[in-house]
């Protein structure tokens, strides 16, 4: 009986804390952007050498509409680079964790800006809605129409698909490898996953312990092992091998064994925790991994 009741607890207490939003979704709000003056917490911080310019920094809100709404949702979105010269320019658009808004990935976003060389690449970044100062509150398919948005937006000036590449990191890896796998605005010609998660269902096995099916616990159909399928565009990954947020055999590993397209690359990072894979590495060796992905496949 007192084993009976002790389980009981266990579970319950578990499907309480694997909501929708407190398994995925760790959303933080803001009243303004701050970019380079943003004074809280953060993965790393760049020195001057990697500064970019006022001018080249561009905020602005999309509407993001998923095929189930009625009515649009604002969120907001960063473009670095030149907005004149997209047509022309190849862009990174990166797909940010579930940790926190943009000002907290600035530092990430602002390093994929000096690929190659600074501004080499225009880099899109937004706030999946109800982070940030982004309207709505976040659910899986709003995910992709926000992303979609600003895929959207760059068709928009210009941008062609063979000039597009898609980089996901941690959740961000979600809509990154959907999109890059179905029929949305654009067809990225690159995807780039950085610790991605195999599943929705595995994270809650990995979180949990107990063997049971994940839609016990959560709502997500999030499956990037299955989405990656049917993937064919180069695909490069990147994962700590010490991460132990998304562990590399259980996520990332089966994410890349599923690849089965035009050409793929690993990169697997020594004492490399989920959220350290560039300081561990050192800043320009990650970016020339990068670099060269992008310019030579």
């Amino acid at each position: 009986m007192k084993k009976y009741i002790l389980i009981t607890v266990v579970i319950t207490g578990l499907t309480s804390c694997f909501t929708l939003d407190d398994n995925l979704f760790n959303k933080s709000k803001l009243t303004e952007y701050k970019l380079d003056n943003y004074s809280g917490d953060v993965d790393f911080h760049l020195d001057n050498s990697f500064y970019i310019q006022d001018t080249m920094v561009h905020l602005f809100t999309l509407n993001s509409k998923a095929t189930d709404e009625s009515n649009a949702t604002t969120i907001y979105a960063l473009y670095i680079g030149d907005i004149s010269k997209i047509a022309t320019d190849t862009v990174i658009m990166y797909c940010h964790g579930n940790k926190d808004h943009m000002d907290f990935y600035w530092q990430r976003a602002k390093l994929l800006a000096n690929t190659k060389s600074k501004n080499r690449f225009g880099v899109m970044m937004i706030d999946y809605r109800g982070y940030g100062m982004s309207e709505g509150k976040p659910t899986e398919d709003g995910l992709y129409a926000d992303v979609d948005a600003a895929l959207k937006w760059l068709k928009s000036k210009g941008l062609s698909n063979d000039r597009l590449v898609m980089y996901g990191f941690s959740m961000g890896t979600a809509p990154a490898t959907k999109l890059s796998a179905e029929s949305y605005s654009m067809k990225p010609s690159k995807l780039m996953l950085e610790a991605p998660f195999a599943s929705a269902e595995t994270m809650i096995q990995d979180g949990s312990g107990l063997a049971m099916p994940g839609d016990f616990f959560t709502t997500l159909k999030i499956n990037n092992a299955e989405e990656i399928k049917t993937v064919t565009q180069p695909f490069f990954w990147i994962h700590g091998e010490a991460d132990d947020f998304l562990n590399i055999d259980t996520h990332g590993a089966v994410v890349y064994s599923h690849y089965s397209g035009t050409y793929k690359e690993s990169h697997r990072i020594p004492a490399a925790g989920h959220s350290t894979i560039q300081t561990t590495m050192g800043f320009q060796p990650y970016l020339k991994l990068v670099g060269d992905f992008i310019t030579q496949h």
